[in-house]
């Protein structure tokens, strides 16, 4: 089944303005099924089911340690800390990352969304663990600014 991509754009078009979350189709031959997030724009990258997300904003610090801060899920899904389960941690506490660095991957509607920080730093505290369910807001890593 081919489906022309302006056709495909104008049908999510209509289920968002039209409130819908959900579209499926089925007949002899084929069977379509959408589902509308209500999440940031994250589009699938090659066959494989990843995206790449915005960089995640870093939340200061309250308790008055200003080089003290967090990196926040940008959404509700599952937080991996490695990209497959034999590969490596993408950070460890103590590790120093640069901008634009993927820390972690939060998996939203089976899409692999790699959690990219806006600034450069050190990892103190790892607040989550690997596999676990996280919120939008959810405080995922502490870390000291560079």
């Amino acid at each position: 089944m081919q489906i022309p991509l302006k056709q495909l754009k104008a049908l999510l078009k209509t289920l968002e303005e039209g409130g819908a979350s959900e579209f499926e189709y089925q007949d002899e031959k084929y069977r379509l099924r959408l589902a509308l997030s209500r999440f940031p724009a994250a589009l699938a990258q090659g066959p494989l089911p990843s995206s790449s997300a915005e960089p995640v904003p870093v939340v200061s610090s309250a308790s008055g340690q200003a080089d003290s801060s967090y990196i926040t899920s940008p959404f509700v899904g599952t937080f991996y800390r490695a990209a497959a389960p034999e590969a490596a941690n993408f950070v460890e506490v103590g590790s120093q990352f640069q901008p634009g660095q993927t820390l972690c991957i939060v998996e939203a509607m089976k899409l692999m969304n790699e959690i990219e920080s806006e600034i450069g730093g050190t990892i103190l505290e790892i607040l989550v663990e690997n596999g676990q369910s996280v919120e939008f807001g959810q405080k995922l890593f502490k870390l000291k600014k560079s």
